[in-house]
């Protein structure tokens, strides 16, 4: 088993890094290395943005969630499939057009800061500190699910595991920066669909077809069945709310500000998320109907998120599990590249450019871009040695703090002229505080998902505090109409 999986991995590797060097020598300022040029394909901007949503939590978490629950778990996708599609719907367009408008803004806080006028940079440097403290969160998931992979494929320590893990992501995007992690995530999203439509297919097979399995997990546990199953209103409610999540993703928004055209996006909305639905679908019921088979060849499996991995060396010829075991490691990779490639943007130009040194050249902004890259992944390793880490708990908490914090103020900033700076830095800190307070209470209304209550109360605060302040300058309103008026 080890020595054709160790190939396939090693041959995956390899094109990934080969594309992070193809790129390095393509990349020649910091608008190539944070944001491609704005030259992605429909078809590139589609599967990019899908695999850098959906990480290791599609391969690991959610199959997880479907293994332990039943089918009460698939609440969650309908949230997510509903709000992918808002997102692409009323969000894609609109960002594309403004950003490029607007100073052709290569980052989120490059582009409130230009949005609201600050020109202070106290709403950028606000903005760059609450992406880089949910994303040493978030990033920290990727690389927990990345060794929990190599622990147990190759039974490496976890630390070991952690680091080898690591030391890969960061390479290809440290060289080639967003069009490296770009192209790599429409490869490694094409593998992530490909394993998630063949696993399931096979394990119905093995069970003797779709009413045997049923039966077989109604044996189990028939609660298993129930999509109510020990569900509340708060639970069901919390579950959907995780759509919201999306309008506040930054390395989701900036596929959307990449792409070449805005025209593009319809196309581009179609490919993705036909994608997604197909993706999601597979990997609940790969820990749906995984339960069936691990329970009849009497597997007591100890971690859920484990569910994909065992039935891939199970299931298949070790040279087709190779790749199907890296189909984690691609949905893994394809998260943790884009954030870190967002934190590194920020750092670079809304800290590093616009604060302190603005007159870098672009050859020092890429090679401080790079640098930044090494040094949030430093912080987001040292995060991730519990080897106890949910995935699941981790994806959960950083989804929040964006969703909250950026949501409400994307969706405001590009459908409502009168959206003030006090009221992006307002509902921005009030989206951030109630995730993270909300988080620590329990009980009652507090079992509610905290992105929800902070969507709501960000949303409120934007518009209390826009109208207690001035209204934006003349010059600024003419050019938000001119811009509205092209949509």
């Amino acid at each position: 088993m080890q020595t054709p999986v160790l190939i396939s991995f090693s041959l995956y590797i390899f094109v990934m890094v080969a594309i992070g060097i193809y790129f390095y020598f393509k990349t020649h300022d910091l608008s190539d290395y944070v944001l491609g040029g704005r030259g992605l394909s429909p078809s590139v901007t589609a599967l990019s943005a899908g695999a850098s949503d959906m990480s290791g939590w599609l391969l690991l978490g959610l199959p997880g969630m479907m293994y332990t629950d039943g089918i009460v778990g698939s609440w969650i996708a309908i949230g997510l499939i509903a709000g992918a599609y808002l997102n692409w719907h009323y969000i894609a367009a609109p960002l594309r057009v403004y950003t490029h408008a607007l100073e052709d803004s290569i980052t989120i806080p490059d582009y409130f800061s230009n949005r609201f006028e600050d020109k202070n940079n106290m709403l950028r440097v606000v903005t760059a500190v609450v992406i880089l403290l949910f994303y040493t969160l978030y990033t920290s998931s990727g690389l927990v699910g990345g060794a929990k992979l190599f622990e147990a494929t190759f039974g490496l320590s976890y630390e070991t595991a952690l680091l080898v893990g690591s030391f890969i992501i960061v390479s290809y995007t440290f060289l080639g920066g967003y069009n490296a992690v770009s192209w790599t995530d429409f490869i490694q999203g094409i593998l992530m669909m490909l394993a998630l439509i063949i696993t399931p297919a096979v394990v119905l097979y093995e069970l003797g077809g779709f009413s045997d399995a049923i039966y077989a997990i109604k044996m189990i546990d028939p609660s298993h069945l129930d999509f109510f199953n020990g569900a509340s209103f708060i639970s069901i409610i919390s579950l959907m709310a995780w759509g919201l999540g999306y309008f506040g993703q930054p390395h989701i928004l900036v596929r959307f500000m990449s792409i070449k055209e805005a025209k593009d996006i319809p196309l581009a909305k179609t490919i993705g998320m036909s994608w997604m639905i197909l993706s999601i679908i597979g990997s609940l019921l790969v820990g749906f109907f995984g339960l069936a088979y691990v329970a009849a060849n009497g597997i007591n499996l100890q971690d859920s998120e484990k569910i994909f991995i065992t039935l891939s060396q199970l299931l298949f010829n070790p040279w087709i599990a190779g790749f199907l075991l890296a189909a984690i490691l691609a949905a893994i990779m394809s998260t943790i590249d884009s954030q870190l490639l967002v934190s590194s943007s920020v750092l670079t130009q809304d800290i590093y450019h616009a604060v302190w040194r603005k007159q870098a050249s672009e050859k020092e902004l890429v090679w401080v871009g790079r640098a930044t890259v090494i040094l949030i992944s430093l912080i987001a390793l040292a995060l991730s040695f519990d080897s106890n880490s949910s995935v699941l708990a981790l994806v959960a908490y950083a989804w929040a703090g964006f969703g909250a914090a950026f949501g409400p103020l994307i969706i405001f900033s590009l459908y409502k002229t009168d959206i003030t700076k006090l009221g992006a830095i307002s509902g921005m800190l009030v989206g951030t505080v109630t995730v993270i307070i909300w988080k620590q209470l329990e009980g009652g209304i507090f079992n509610l998902y905290e992105l929800l209550p902070g969507f709501i109360f960000a949303s409120l605060a934007i518009i209390v505090a826009s109208k207690m302040d001035k209204p934006a300058s003349p010059e600024l309103q003419k050019r938000l109409k001119e811009i509205q008026k092209k949509l």
